[in-house]
């Protein structure tokens, strides 16, 4: 027991240090040697968990992107929001201020924050993601089925919804193109309301 501790112990300080680095510094310009030398590990633990340097950068990004997608649902669960349209804006509202706050996590997640919901299809290593009875995958199928909204595919529906947020909102936030983000939310959110409303 305690080993395994141990083992995840390492495992942790791994992607904690790669994910500083990796935003201080940049992934072309890290390299192992410096990930292992400041977690403090031997550079054979490393390849006992990660293939390369950018293994370790993807499931960091869908670790972080999950992350964003799981404080947002505990948000959500603290207000009474009935209707499925609501309770997703609500979820990319949060999300989306997280993400103006921490730019440097918006860099690095770049335009890659589905792998949060729908990781399971880029990282095996992570398969259960997506899987939980308590995340935003689950809380809208749920939401079509119990309000009866005749979407053609639910899950294509939820990932377009993802894709768009994510791509848009990069530059909404960093560039403030086409507008700054907080001009842009009306549009994003009437898209989002109309693919869900596609199905009613």
């Amino acid at each position: 027991m305690k080993k395994e501790i141990k083992e995840k112990d390492k495992e942790t300080r791994l992607l904690a240090t790669a994910f500083t680095l990796f935003t201080e510094k940049g992934i072309k310009d890290t390299s192992i040697q410096e990930i292992v030398d400041n977690a403090n590990v031997a550079k054979g633990t490393f390849y006992l968990y990660f293939k390369d340097k950018y293994e370790i950068r993807d499931i960091l990004i869908a670790k972080k992107s999950e992350k964003l997608f799981k404080d947002a649902l505990e948000e959500l669960r603290k207000n009474y929001i009935s209707n499925l349209s609501d309770q997703v804006i609500f979820i990319i509202n949060y999300v989306i201020n997280e993400l103006s706050k921490t730019p440097t996590l918006l860099k690095f997640i770049s335009k890659n924050l589905s792998w949060g919901i729908y990781s399971k299809t880029v990282l095996k290593i992570y398969e259960n993601i997506g899987e939980e009875e308590d995340s935003v995958y689950k809380l809208f199928l749920k939401g079509v089925k119990e309000n009866n909204i005749k979407l053609k595919n639910p899950d294509v529906t939820l990932y377009m919804i993802i894709e768009l947020v994510s791509s848009t909102c990069f530059n909404s936030i960093l560039y403030n193109d086409p507008l700054p983000i907080e001009e842009f939310k009306p549009y994003l959110y009437d898209a989002i309301r109309n693919l869900i409303k596609a199905g009613e």
